[in-house]
């Protein structure tokens, strides 16, 4: 499957070789050029012999010589050069499907795409996987691979995933372990499905594979009030998520003797649902999942920290606030006393916010929506400036999950928002008001 040419950059190797816009890429070096994947890993070589096609269907090469690592400049009309792969799964924990009618299209949509698992860090459950993809990943050595494994039970990951395929798709994984391909994995936890017993076989089977498994997150599953219908699922409750805590200290601690790393953790959640401490930042190593809220908070802490005693604090009286989800507000309002008892006249009030839109059971930041910020902190003493976390609105900053937008937010309210990243160290230049860097 060849792929077309949207645009030449100027003065760039493809642009003196005289290839045009219009033009289709066949290959590179007698490789077939599908995607970006193949793009991206055959055009580091220096010597290029370039086989594409023109409008008028004539087939042509040409010879280009650059820098290893200096790009063809070629653009293509997707990023990927390829259509965006869907998921083939009906996961009975699918977030997605507890989406309530109307929401814009975008949020429906269910990826499960190998490219994005690599370039952007998507976890991917290899069932739609091609053997030609299997084999490319080995042979490009595409490494770190995310993976939603959930179970290493073949009968119970066909139940889950509601996919007579995901069983099997377990050799795939066990493939690129074996091929020495650093695995991420997370496993989404339903109660009394695939903890407790299930859950000590998951690890015991990923356990086989460390360091090429180079971490484990364990997710709980999140329950909206859109659930009519669907798989009868409950969330977790304390003692369940302190079991959960116990059988992740237990093979933590045993992969901390095989290898040096725990491998495995719970995520912040599971600690909060638990009424547990979170551990300290140095029990999660190289925070391999960040994204996956795992460690999250002593991440943000440690940078806190790091800031407050590197970075001036604030000389002017300062009066703000914060507004996050219910899982967050205690440990903010936790650090930002520390900075309080440091300097006396700064002033952050915490709001966690409800989730009224999924329902209260969800609790993340993430999904706070601007309809629950409205109704919640109207009226309330913001003071000069409100701080959210940028999770909250979509990749392009503007809009939240039931498509108000940051400006509406803003004009309801009556005072500035201002997005902070999830960073402790930011969060600390937000609140203060400084732009020092250290």
């Amino acid at each position: 499957m060849a792929v077309k040419i949207s645009s030449v950059e100027p003065d760039s190797p493809a642009h003196f070789a005289g290839l045009r816009a219009g033009d289709t890429l066949i290959s590179i070096n007698e490789h077939e050029i599908i995607d970006v994947l193949d793009y991206r890993f055959y055009e580091t070589d220096r010597r290029l012999h370039i086989q594409v096609k023109d409008t008028d269907g004539e087939v042509r090469t040409v010879d280009i010589r650059k820098g290893q690592y200096e790009s063809i400049g070629l653009d293509f009309e997707t990023y990927l050069m390829d259509k965006q792969r869907s998921c083939a799964n009906k996961c009975i924990f699918c977030f997605i499907d507890q989406l309530p009618k109307g929401m814009r299209p975008s949020l429906y949509f269910k990826d499960d795409d190998s490219r994005l698992s690599f370039l952007f860090g998507n976890y991917i459950t290899l069932t739609n996987l091609s053997k030609r993809e299997v084999d490319r990943i080995l042979q490009m050595h595409i490494s770190p691979v995310n993976v939603s494994v959930h179970t290493t039970n073949p009968e119970l990951r066909v139940k889950m995933m509601g996919n007579r395929f995901a069983g099997r798709s377990l050799d795939v994984l066990w493939r690129l372990a074996e091929g020495g391909i650093h695995l991420n994995c997370q496993v989404v936890l339903c109660p009394g499905i695939n903890d407790g017993a299930e859950l000590e076989r998951t690890l015991t089977d990923l356990g086989r594979y460390v360091p090429n498994v180079q971490s484990i997150a364990m997710v709980p599953l999140g329950v909206t009030r859109f659930r009519e219908g669907l798989y009868p699922l409950t969330p977790y409750t304390k003692e369940g998520a302190q079991e959960v805590i116990r059988i992740v200290d237990h093979f933590g601690d045993a992969f901390q003797v095989k290898c040096g790393s725990r491998v495995c953790y719970a995520s912040d959640e599971v600690y909060l649902l638990a009424q547990q401490p979170i551990p300290e930042p140095a029990y999660y190593g190289d925070f391999d999942q960040l994204e996956n809220g795992v460690g999250l908070f002593a991440s943000m802490k440690q940078e806190f920290h790091f800031a407050m005693d590197n970075c001036n604090l604030p000389q002017k009286p300062r009066h703000i606030s914060l507004a996050t989800g219910t899982s967050a507000g205690p440990f903010l309002h936790s650090l930002l006393d520390e900075l309080r008892r440091k300097c006396n006249n700064f002033q952050c009030t915490v709001y966690p916010v409800k989730n009224r839109f999924f329902g209260e059971t969800i609790t993340v930041a993430g999904l706070v929506t601007g309809g629950d910020l409205i109704s919640q902190l109207r009226g309330k003493d913001l003071g000069d400036e409100l701080l959210i976390p940028s999770v909250m609105l979509r990749h392009e900053g503007d809009l939240f999950l039931d498509d108000i937008a940051l400006e509406q937010v803003q004009q309801e309210l009556g005072v500035p928002v201002h997005v902070v990243p999830n960073d402790g160290y930011e969060l600390f230049l937000a609140v203060t008001g400084s732009e020092e860097d250290v």
